[in-house]
């Protein structure tokens, strides 16, 4: 006699009813609910390209809620319409003043953009002296090892430095002209540049240079057709570090008597409480430095298109 309340097993196949609420495959009919209500996410935010810029939006939004809304006094953080205004006041002619007859064009006798080009100037005559000087001092040092342990250690101790430790030395030798300017900057990119390619050189597949001489090839020729060209990548990649140690320094290269100049309009205006104008500044100087650093990538990617695809 078999007990009423067991459950028997089916033997006709027949398929056992399901009741509400009971998990299927793992996944129970409510939750299988709210997965097929929930709407997937919009193509066209998923995008890479598009993403950044609903992130910019958002920021722009929240920055100015927040000013709007007087959470944050103005002089602190002036809302987006008025560092929009600041930029292009310092980039147009206007009155000096209510009424004035005399004309003022930009900010300290210059305009802003006129600002960042003289910075781009200095920065340039830095970075190319650095590039040219650091690429032949780290070829020499990784060439010459003894060298190398004398001489890496203060280039060590001069990249540890910040620019404001050394500029005030800079001044009493050169004075405060453009070629303090161009020092600093120089200082700034030099470390990085050799540290880089002694890096490169020490990389490089010493069986590439063996089998270049046994085929008959001088040093020479191994050095410019095969150490060069292998060492280029971790180079270009010393040179990007540089220039973005380089546009970090702008600001202090740019302190004693650094007008024309973006680094130096910043931080005038500051002193002066002009923050709509320290802030447009700001901002300049951030997208000035996406785009050099760019521009580094284009000029990596086109002078080593080897890389990654060996």
């Amino acid at each position: 006699m078999s007990d009423a309340t067991t459950p028997t097993p089916s033997t006709t196949g027949a398929p056992t009813p399901v009741v509400a609420g009971t998990a299927v495959a793992g996944t129970s009919i409510v939750e299988g609910e709210a997965t097929a209500k929930r709407k997937p996410m919009p193509a066209w935010m998923k995008s890479k390209k598009i993403q950044p810029i609903i992130s910019l939006v958002l920021l722009i939004a929240v920055w100015w809620a927040v000013t709007s809304a007087g959470l944050i006094n103005s002089l602190y953080l002036p809302g987006p319409k008025a560092v929009w205004d600041a930029f292009i006041e310092a980039n147009s002619c206007r009155p000096a003043s209510e009424g004035s007859s005399r004309i003022v064009c930009g900010e300290q006798q210059y305009f802003l953009w006129q600002h960042l080009v003289v910075s781009l100037e200095r920065i340039g005559v830095g970075m190319a002296l650095g590039i040219v000087v650091g690429v032949l001092v780290g070829f020499i040092l990784a060439e010459i090892g003894w060298l190398n342990r004398i001489i890496l250690p203060y280039i060590n101790f001069i990249r540890a430095l910040p620019p404001l430790g050394y500029i005030g030395l800079l001044i009493v030798w050169f004075g405060i002209g453009d070629t303090t300017k161009i020092w600093l900057l120089f200082l700034a990119a030099f470390p990085p540049i050799v540290l880089a390619t002694v890096d490169g050189i020490n990389s490089v597949n010493r069986d590439r240079v063996n089998s270049a001489l046994s085929l008959g090839a001088s040093r020479p020729k191994a050095f410019l057709f095969v150490v060069f060209p292998s060492a280029l990548p971790s180079i270009m990649n010393g040179i990007r570090l540089a220039i973005g140690f380089a546009w970090t320094t702008v600001v202090a290269a740019e302190l004693n008597n650094g007008i024309p100049g973006i680094g130096a309009l910043a931080y005038l205006s500051g002193t002066e409480l002009n923050t709509p104008l320290t802030i447009a500044c700001i901002f300049v100087i951030g997208i000035a430095a996406l785009l050099l650093d760019w521009l580094i990538l284009g000029i990596t990617h086109l002078v080593t298109p080897w890389v990654g695809k060996e």
